[in-house]
This record gives structure tokens, sequence and C-alpha cells, in this order.
């Protein structure tokens, strides 16, 4: 038996390179590996046999094969007008509750299994890639594991997302805590030429072209998004997003194929902040009103980022991409209002300016240990960022001082296994993983020199999952998970920690029952979440601090039924039965997170030309403090439907109602002190409304397809 494992870390203390030259070394050496591979020989008895042959759009997982509920494939995306870029959330269902945390063109902010991971990186984290391009950012100028880059993604483009419930696969590290999302975008459109225009509610104007021609060793698109809203606020959002994505595949013989993908993206936004609801409940305030006329934001990136993969009969394959990502942000922001400062108010612009190098290589292989059918994923990763970030106090969009200004740089190196066998003619199967993280922080801080430094530290996380069919004649599987996720602490907070505690441990149970028989898949599992320490926000600096062990556990449902073969309902439950920081005494509780999310979906697909779904989504009322249960968010439920008719040939309309019943809900609520001119401080709920009844109509016209 053959194995080959190649795992590749370049660092500057071994090499004296900079970020794009040790990625393009990478890049090179991996490249170098594909040519040199022989071609497996015909007559070479020391083959195993072959086992099923693993396709390209195949994520291996540690997690049970369960019913294709936690896959959504390309029809969701390309038959649904998108009015906001962050509905890509609340299609994932998946027991995420997602919302706006200022009304536009901001991060969402992530709920999941009783905590909230702030937009996407706190908490456990949420790891969402693109293309294998992570997209959380580490200290990022508005929150650690920041989620904004989404926002360059052109929903059209979308061909599969695969949704992993937790840290239970070694290829991901960094923010899997509570799991991992991971977009696949497409290599070529199913057609030469793509054009959608679509409008409605509040000023809302959105364009999707594309141009994907057919070739004989290779697949190629270019494609340009641009939409612009003004919302039901009373401030204009005046959000203007441009998107532009490219694509080319070039196929060898051999199973080996290379490509290259880049994507530019603006972002500009006003914003109406989260106004406090006492003066909303009062009269004094519009639901859509606005207090600071600065606050919004602006966003510029680039990402250039190129693959290669060889694949044989056999099964096996070798993987190997890179990224570099270039990004400019600044957001205008005031929560508290006159809190600190009665005179000037409390407005602040929160900058960062990074540069992002990674690599990934992975090496896939069937075999059989001891006569056993097994399945190797062996692989490293490879992340580096270097941010400028800071902190300054500002009146409208000015500058009037400097509160926090530093170079920062985290580098991430790892290194990763992971097998899966066969037992019992494929009735049981096991999986065993090992995946280690090494992180470098550096600050050089430019207003407070002596909080510079440099740290670093590393993390084992094992991984270890079983499932078994009793009989194939009987659909139905136990299987059982665990895994260890981390999730990195803010560079600024490490290197200021006495403590020397810069990564956090989420330890995830589950154990589970699926069943699959005829027109009906389910899923039950029970959970149980052991957090090492959760991040706490110091709006002194901007940075975050670790606060606590925690324990969260509960139970998850989910269920699809084919009514008929173009009808089908999907539906899911997570229930979180007790979250709270252990060791607290009297009791503290985890807050500003749902223990009770539901998602539910109603969708006709190809039946004489319509397409249509009705969805649901619903969370409850929860607590906002960890220690007072009186403030408390309120909980909501809301519809929204789609209609796609097939005209003629290449031709469709759309016809979306998103908040379909028109409801009055808030999409974030929090919990903290502020003040309003002429007013005493005090303690008080914000919140961020959600859109009301919402329509937008539109044509798709399709070219040439293939």
């Amino acid at each position: 038996m053959r194995s080959i494992i190649g795992i590749i870390v370049l660092h500057s203390s071994h090499m004296n390179l900079t970020g794009k030259r040790r990625l393009g070394l990478a890049l090179l050496l991996a490249c170098q590996t594909f040519a040199q591979l022989p071609e497996p020989r015909k007559d070479d008895k020391r083959q195993p046999s072959p086992l099923p042959v693993l396709k390209q759009t195949i994520e291996v997982r540690a997690a049970p094969i369960e019913p294709a509920l936690d896959r959504r494939n390309e029809e969701v995306y390309n038959r649904t007008l998108f009015s906001r870029d962050d509905q890509l959330f609340d299609l994932l269902a998946a027991g995420i509750s997602a919302g706006q945390h200022e009304g536009g063109g901001k991060s969402v902010e992530v709920r999941r299994f009783g905590f909230n991971l702030d937009h996407g990186g706190v908490n456990g984290g949420l790891k969402v890639l693109i293309d294998n391009i992570q997209q959380n950012q580490t200290t990022q100028g508005h929150g650690q594991g920041y989620l904004g880059a989404l926002k360059s993604l052109s929903p059209e483009l979308v061909q599969e997302v695969n949704i992993i419930n937790g840290p239970f696969s070694a290829e991901y590290g960094d923010f899997s805590g509570l799991g991992v999302v991971h977009i696949k975008l497409r290599e070529s459109l199913p057609h030469v030429g793509t054009l959608r225009l679509q409008g409605g509610s509040f000023g809302s104007l959105r364009g999707f072209v594309s141009y994907s021609p057919a070739m004989r060793s290779g697949d190629a698109f270019v494609a340009y998004e641009g939409s612009h809203t003004d919302g039901p606020f009373l401030k204009p959002l005046d959000y203007r997003r441009d998107n532009f994505t490219s694509n080319l595949t070039r196929r060898a013989a051999h199973g080996r194929a290379w490509g290259w993908r880049v994507n530019a993206a603006r972002n500009d936004f006003h914003s109406s902040g989260q106004p406090p609801l006492d003066e909303i409940a009062a009269g004094r305030l519009d639901r859509f009103g606005y207090l600071d006329p600065g606050d919004g934001g602006r966003v510029r990136s680039a990402t250039t980022g190129w693959y290669c993969r060889k694949e044989n009969d056999q099964g096996a394959a070798w993987r190997a991409d890179g990224f570099v990502t270039r990004s400019l942000f600044d957001l205008y922001s005031n929560f508290t209002f006159y809190l600190n400062d009665p005179e000037n108010g409390d407005a602040f612009q929160q900058h960062d300016s990074r540069l992002q190098e990674g690599a990934n290589l992975q090496h896939v292989r069937p075999h059989r240990a001891a006569g056993i059918p097994a399945l190797l994923v062996a692989g490293s990763n490879y992340h580096d960022n270097q941010i400028n970030v800071g902190l300054y106090p500002r009146i409208h969009r000015t500058p009037t001082g400097v509160t926090t200004k530093a170079h920062a740089r985290v580098t991430n190196a790892a290194g990763y296994f992971q097998e899966h066998f066969n037992f019992l003619g494929g009735r049981l199967r096991a999986g065993i993983g090992l995946r280690y993280d090494w992180f470098r922080f550096s600050v050089e801080d430019r207003v407070e020199p002596d909080f510079g430094g440099a740290q670093t530290s590393g993390r084992v996380q094992p991984k270890l999952s079983l499932a078994l069919t009793p009989a194939h004649r009987w659909p139905l599987t136990l299987y059982v998970n665990y895994g260890r996720g981390i999730s990195s602490l803010d560079a600024r907070g490490v290197v200021r920690s006495p403590a020397g505690r810069y990564l956090a441990t989420t330890d995830f149970y589950q154990l589970g029952l699926s069943h699959q028989w005829s027109r009906v898949s389910a899923v039950t599992d029970l959970f149980w979440i052991d957090r090492s320490n959760e991040l706490v926000y110091i709006p002194d600096d901007g940075s975050l601090e670790f606060y606590g062990p925690s324990r969260a556990y509960g139970a998850e449902g989910k269920v699809s039924v084919e009514i008929l073969r173009p009808l089908r309902v999907n539906a899911g439950v997570t229930k979180v039965f007790n979250a709270f920081y252990r060791g607290t005494e009297p009791r503290q509780y985890v807050d500003r997170a749902p223990h009770f999310v539901a998602n539910a979906g109603l969708t006709l697909a190809g039946w004489r030309g319509w397409y249509a779904s009705l969805r649901m989504r619903a969370i409850n009322h929860y607590r906002l403090d960890p220690q007072d249960a009186g403030p408390r968010a309120e909980g909501h439920t809301v519809f929204d439907g789609s209609l796609t008719r097939t005209l003629r040939r290449g031709v469709e309309f759309n016809f979306v109602v998103d908040n379909l019943f028109d409801r009055a809900y808030y999409e974030t609520q929090d919990y903290f002190e502020s003040r309003l001119r002429g007013q005493d401080p005090r303690f008080r709920i914000h919140g961020t409304p959600g859109y009301p009844r919402t329509i937008l109509a539109g044509l798709t016209f399709r070219l040439g397809g293939k």
C-alpha cells in the first residue's frame, strides 16, 4: 500500500519570503507534484480493488451520510430573486438564525445552537468558505471572524452549498466550532448568455449578466451583478453593490485540470443603526427612523484564486488551490449616541485595510487497510493576514481623533488527516481524524507601543464518528459524532492577555438517528456543546477578550417529504434546552441567542414550466442579559414566497414577496446603556427593524443552452 501525504508549511521563521512569494512557491510545488505523479499501472497487482469513484462535487465529510437535507443545489439560488444579499442564510435554514444588524450593507449577525456568534466568528464560530477561501476575517475592524466579504457573492453563480453541523471534519479549523458552510461556485454556466433584470419595493433595482462560452477542453464565464436599494428607512439606505466574477478552467488528459478565478466587489451604504425601542414605543421615533446621519459604510475588495486537481480511475485525487485578497473596509457607527460625549456624541469610525494570502493542499485516496475498505483524506492549509486596523471618533464621517491604530499580522498553518472505514459490508462506518493548527499573532501598536508584541499558540483537534445501519433492508441509521473545534482571539487581545489563552475550544457531541424510506427522509439528533471560553467585546479599543466556560445542550429534527414528484416539503427545528456559563453562582446564562429556531419550505419544481416556493422562518423570544431574565428580545415568524414561470424557451418571469404577511419584527436586538440628547443614561433594548412586505418582479433571459 502506498500513501502520499504532502503537507507544505511555509513561515517566515523558516523562509525569508513575503506572503505573495510564499503563496506562489506553495502553488508551484503543488503543481510540480501533480505533474510528476505517475499514472497507475494496469498490471500493478499491488493496487487495491477499486472503490466507487469520487466525483468533484462530493465533499468528503466526517459526519455520516444523512438524507440530502443539508445540501442546497443551484436551483434554489437560480430561481429566487434576492431583495437583500443576506438572504443567503435564510435559504440555508439548518438551524441558523441570521439577522441584519444595521439595515443593509453590514454583515449579518449569526446565532446558532443557543450562542450568539456576532458576525460569524466568536463563541465557536460558523466557518463560511467560498471555493475553499475562508470568508471569516480575523482581527477585523468590526469583529473577530467578520463575514462581510460574503456580499461579493452573486447567488446565480452558486452550484451547491454543503453544511456540516459541527466541528466534525478535520479539513476545517478556525471558526468551525458550531459548523461549516462551504459554498461551491460554478466553473461554467448552463447557458452561453444569461441576463436577469429585476425591480420592486423601496427603489430596488438589480441586474445580472453573464457570458459563458462553450469550450471543448475547459469551462469559463464572466459575470457582473449590480444592485441598488433605499430600503424602508426614513434615511434612504442608498445601498449600492457591484460584483464582478470570472472563471477559467482548463482540462488536460489523465484527469488533470487547472483554473483561475477573479472576484472584485464594492459596497456603499448608509445606515439607520439600532434605535432604542422605548423611544419607538413612546412614539417619539419611527420604527424606521435614525439618530445619527453619518452611519453607514463602504467596502472595496478584490480576490484572485488559482486551483488545480488530478484524479484517476481508482478514485484518488490531489487538489491544490491558493488565493490573494486585498480589501478596504470603513464602518461608521454610533450605538450609545450621547452616553460618553453629551456634546458631540459617541459616533466612531472603524477601519480595516487588509492583505490576505492562503493555500490548501489535499489528497483523497481510497484504499484497503487489512482488507477493510477505507478512505484517506489528508492535507494542509496556510492562511496569512496583514491588517491595518483603527478606531477613530468622528462627527458625521469626519474623524476627530485617534482612539486606536495598529498593524496586526495573523498567520495560521495546519495539517490534518481523516480515515473512514467500512465494516460489515457497509453497515458499520467509522471515522477518525486529527488536525493541528498553529498560530502566530503579532501587533505593532501605533498609539500605545507598549501594547504591541507577538505570541504563538497551537492546538490539536480530534474527530471521531460512527454510523450503524443494522440491515440494508431497514432504512435506519444510528450515528455518533464528536469533534473539537477552535476559535482564535483577536490579535490585539492576544498580545494583551496575561493568562496566555489565545484559542478557545468547542467540544461538540452528537447522537442521532436518520431514516430514509420511499419519499420521506428524517433526521433527529441530540447535541451537547462545551465551550472553553466565550468572547466579549471591549468597546474601548474594539478588541475582544475571553470570558468564562459555557455549556449548551438540546435537540434537532429535520424532515423532507416528496408529496408528489414535483412537490416537496422540508422542515427543521432546533431546540436548545439550556445554555449557561459553567461554574457561576448564582448561575449566569448565555444570552443574545434564541433557544428555538424553525424553518420550513414548500417547493413546487418543474411542473409545466412553474417553479414556486413558500418558506417560513421563526425564532422564539430570548434573554438579552446573562444575569437578569427581564430584558428579552421578541421572537418572530416570517413567511416568504417566490414564483417563476417559463414564458417561452429561454425566458422566465420571476416574482417574489418577502415578509408575505407584513409582520412587524426586529431582526436583531441588543441590551446596553445609551443616552439621547437631553436624557439621562439608561439601559434599554435597541433593535434593527425587519423589512416590511417587499415585492420584486423580474425577467430572466437564458440564451444558447449547452
